[in-house]
């Protein structure tokens, strides 16, 4: 399953609509990062990513600090920025707005 790497006007115009996530590496990847009361509600974020991502199977890079989490997603198979990781990023906005901040 290999998906199509997103032009770099592509990736620019379709992590303007996410929120807060940044381009990294020429287009190449989007990064972000999470604050969170505290370690258990970072712990209790990263177990509801880890559950989406494991049914997209498309696995984040990513550490946790206390109570922040840094997240970076890119595809490498395809060697860059593809649909698949800015689904991921929806899903892990969602899975942050449902957890305690």
């Amino acid at each position: 399953r290999i998906m199509q790497k997103l032009t770099a006007d592509e990736a620019a115009q379709q992590v303007a609509a996410l929120d807060g996530w940044t381009l990294e590496d020429g287009a190449a990847a989007i990064h972000r990062d999470f604050h969170f009361a505290d370690f258990k509600t970072a712990w209790a974020f990263m177990t509801e990513v880890a559950a989406e991502a494991d049914l997209m199977d498309h696995h984040p890079e990513w550490s946790n600090v206390y109570n922040q989490v840094s997240i970076r997603l890119t595809t490498h198979d395809a060697g860059g920025l593809t649909a698949l990781d800015l689904n991921l990023a929806i899903r892990i906005d969602a899975a942050a707005r449902k957890t305690v901040k």
